[in-house]
């Protein structure tokens, strides 16, 4: 019998900062339940969002470059793409948009063609969003920007409501790949509800390319991301008064090519128990039992058009890096 369990997925790198008694509450679930799970978002504690930034460092880890290479190479097309669909002014709406480092590249193209645009950049993170609204002023002269810090759906209705501009909005990074295939309709579907007709979604997509490579990206060699996987027993630890003992769990990373489904799983060694002081409740963990802990879904071209279509969009374009690894597509609501 195969049991399915849907996890709530996280759809930007962000530390996070929900309160303690929530935070219990959703390890207890997940450690308790039936195969165990733990929620990806509590990955990004302090240590684990330094740890995340050396992954995306790591020579295995292609997805960044891959996207950099897209912004970069690909900005004055990208511009384009937009503003011959939406006429200006128009509000770009960024979501989860970390320091920007990639989204810079199509900021600066449209200052440079005189385009009419205001940015809003969206992220949970106030950190992010004062950083972005003292930074990049500086580094763009001229350009508008007003940040918001909250919730994705939350932030879009404000946004709306500030403003009755056409919009088009981005979801960069793959982080539609940290949703399972059926979260990710759902959360398209969300998506659409938030914006007009003829608004136009800018997403990012990890593409299925030979098995290895992308396993190797969730498996690197300096071991990087089993310490990211690991980190989040030491959080428990630290902040939840458990008893993990790290050196009783094995990372390990599998990727099935057919569901272009990557996940990352600790498996533990022995027959234990671990107590969580926090919440008084003891697990019991037998030997070689799987926790799983995130997915990395990746897609086809085919099967983003797929996702597009059954979620209110209609696929209008795709900007590939060179290696044909990742792609960024324009979806017209």
């Amino acid at each position: 019998m195969h049991t399915t369990i849907v996890i709530p997925a996280v759809t930007d790198h962000v530390i996070s900062r929900e309160p303690l008694e929530i935070f219990s509450q959703d390890v207890v679930r997940g450690l308790t339940a039936s195969p165990k799970y733990l929620e990806s978002k509590y990955f990004y504690d302090a240590t684990g969002d330094r740890l995340f930034q050396q992954i995306m460092q790591c020579q295995e880890y292609y997805l960044t470059n891959c996207e950099m290479e897209i912004m970069t190479e690909q900005a004055a097309d990208i511009a384009a793409a937009i503003t011959s669909r939406i006429k200006a002014p128009f509000d770009l709406i960024e979501l989860g948009p970390g320091d920007a480092t990639k989204s810079i590249h199509l900021l600066e193209q449209l200052l440079k063609t005189g385009t009419d645009y205001t940015y809003y950049p969206i992220d949970i993170s106030a950190n992010v969003i004062s950083s972005l609204e003292k930074e990049l002023p500086e580094k763009l002269p001229g350009l508008q920007l007003h940040g918001l810090n909250g919730d994705y759906f939350d932030m879009l209705q404000q946004a709306a409501a500030l403003s009755r501009r056409p919009k088009a909005l981005l979801l960069m990074g793959a982080n539609i790949g940290n949703f399972t295939p059926v979260a990710a309709r759902k959360f398209c579907r969300q998506l659409r509800s938030c914006m007009q007709p003829g608004d136009l979604l800018l997403i990012g997509f990890d593409l299925k390319k030979h098995p290895q490579i992308i396993l190797n990206a969730y498996n690197d060699a300096a071991g990087i991301t089993r310490a990211f996987n690991m980190n989040l027993l030491t959080r428990i630890n630290r902040e939840l008064q458990a008893d993990f003992d790290l050196d009783a769990f094995e990372h390990y990373p599998v990727y099935d090519p057919g569901a272009g489904s990557c996940k990352s799983y600790l498996v533990s060694l022995a027959d234990q128990e671990v107590h969580i002081g926090h919440a008084d409740v003891t697990i019991q963990f037998q030997q070689y039992e799987t926790l799983y802990m995130e997915i990395s879904q990746k897609y086809s071209l085919e099967e983003t058009e797929e996702l597009a279509l059954q979620t209110g969009f209609r696929p209008d374009g795709c900007f590939k890096d060179t290696k044909g690894w990742f792609a960024d597509c324009v979806w017209k609501a």
